[in-house]
C-alpha cells in the first residue's frame, strides 16, 4: 500500500464514526450496532407447494404440448405471434396455477413459467391488508341508536382457500363484520359500550375469526373508530353527567361542612375553660393598649374581684382597739377639735396636714 493509500485511510477512519465494517456488524465509535442479515422467511412465508398433476387424457395432452410450443416460440426476442409462457409474481403476493381450470400447485414470488393454453395464473395478496367498515346504525340494550364506524386488520394464511373458497373474500369479511357488530352491540347498553370499547372489539373479533378461518383468512384485530351519538342523545348525556357532578358537588360541601362543625366544637369546648378565657381577656387588653391616643381604663374581671375579695377576707381579722389618746387625735382629725390634746400634739398634727397639703398640690 503506498504513503497515497495509507493517508487516505487515516483521513477516512478519522473523519467517519465507523470504524470497521464486515458482512454483518458495523463497530461505531461510541457503540456497536448490529445489522441482522435479511432472511427470506422475514419478508414472505413460503407457499410453494405442488399437487399431483391431473389426467386430462388425450384431448388435454394435445392441448397441453400445443401450448408449450407455442410457448417456445413465445420466448424468442421480438416474436409477438406467440405468448410469453415466462410469468412474473410480485413480492409479497402468492401465485396459483391452474391447468384446465383445476388448481394444482401454487408458486412464491419471482418469475414462473406457465402453459399460455393449458394455464392461468393467479396472485393473492397475502400482506396484512386494512378493511374499513362502513358505518351503521345499531341499537344498543337500552333501545338507544347509536352510529358505528370501525376497522378491520386481517391477512391470508390460505391462499387457494380464499381465492377458490369464497367468491369475494372482502365482502364476505365486510358483511360478516356488521353483521356480528349489529349482535354484540345489541347485547350491550350504551354505557357499557362506551366505557368498555376494546373489549367489545374483541368480542367481535373472536365471533369473526371462527368463520374467517374457513376462509382462509386471519383476523388480526378489529377497533371501532367512532360511536356517532344523536343530538338529544348528547343532550341527555351532558346533562345527566352536569346533574351527576352538581350532586358530588354537594357532597363534598356537606362533608366539609360536618368536619367544620366538628372542628367548631371541639374548638368551643376547648375555650370554655377558666384557663381560656383568661387568656383571651388578657390578649384584648393587650389589643386595646397598642392603639394610640387613647386612655384605657383596666377593670378587672369578675373572677379577679371575687378572688381578691376572698383573699382579703382571709387576710384581714377584726380591727385592733384603739387607745384613748388615738381615739381623741382621730376625732381632732376628723373635724372634732384637740381638746384634751397639749400644743405639741397640735403643731405636730397641724405639720402633718400641712405636708400632706402640700404633696396633693405638688402632685396637682
Amino acid at each position: 500500500m503506498s504513503a497515497s493509500e495509507e493517508y487516505g485511510l487515516q483521513n477516512q477512519s478519522s473523519a467517519d464514526p465507523i470504524l470497521k465494517t464486515n458482512n454483518n456488524i458495523a463497530f461505531h465509535a461510541d457503540n456497536p450496532i448490529t445489522v441482522e442479515p435479511i432472511r427470506k422467511e422475514d419478508l414472505q412465508v413460503s407457499y410453494a407447494h405442488e399437487m399431483e398433476v391431473p389426467d386430462n387424457g388425450w384431448y388435454g395432452g394435445f392441448v397441453n404440448g400445443c401450448g408449450t410450443i407455442c410457448g417456445g416460440l413465445g420466448t424468442i426476442p421480438c416474436c409477438f405471434c406467440f405468448p410469453n409462457p415466462f410469468k412474473s409474481v410480485s413480492q409479497g403476493n402468492v401465485g396459483l396455477v391452474t391447468r384446465f381450470g383445476q388448481f394444482y400447485k401454487s408458486v412464491d414470488p419471482g418469475l414462473v413459467k406457465v402453459n399460455p393454453l393449458s394455464e392461468k395464473l393467479f396472485q393473492v395478496d397475502v400482506r396484512i391488508q386494512v378493511l374499513d367498515i362502513p358505518s351503521q346504525v345499531s341499537m344498543t340494550k337500552d333501545n338507544v341508536n347509536i352510529n358505528l364506524s370501525s376497522v378491520l386488520y386481517y391477512h391470508i394464511t390460505s391462499p387457494h382457500k380464499s381465492k377458490f373458497a369464497v367468491k369475494n373474500v372482502i365482502q364476505a369479511l365486510e358483511e360478516r363484520t356488521q353483521t356480528t357488530l349489529r349482535l354484540v352491540i345489541g347485547a350491550r347498553t350504551l354505557q357499557d359500550i362506551i366505557e368498555r370499547r376494546e373489549e367489545v372489539a374483541v368480542s367481535i373479533q373472536e365471533i369473526i375469526d371462527e368463520t374467517a378461518t374457513s376462509w382462509g383468512v386471519k383476523v388480526e384485530s378489529i377497533l371501532i373508530k367512532d360511536i356517532i351519538l344523536s343530538h338529544e342523545l348528547q343532550d341527555s348525556l351532558a346533562q345527566a353527567a352536569k346533574s351527576k357532578r352538581a350532586g358530588e358537588s354537594k357532597i363534598i360541601t356537606a362533608r366539609a361542612e360536618v368536619e367544620s362543625a366538628k372542628l367548631m366544637r371541639r374548638a368551643a369546648d376547648i375555650l370554655a375553660s377558666k384557663a381560656a378565657m383568661q387568656i383571651r381577656y388578657l390578649e384584648a387588653m393587650q389589643q386595646m393598649a397598642r392603639q394610640a391616643n387613647s386612655k384605657v381604663i383596666f377593670m378587672p374581671s369578675a373572677n379577679a374581684l371575687e378572688s381578691i375579695a376572698a383573699q382579703n377576707g382571709e387576710s384581714s381579722g377584726p380591727a385592733p382597739a384603739l387607745t384613748g389618746e388615738e381615739a381623741a387625735y382621730a376625732h381632732g382629725a376628723s373635724g372634732g377639735g384637740y381638746e384634751g390634746f397639749g400644743t405639741e400634739h397640735q403643731i405636730a398634727h397641724q405639720l402633718a396636714l400641712n405636708e400632706v397639703q402640700g404633696d396633693v398640690s405638688t402632685t396637682r
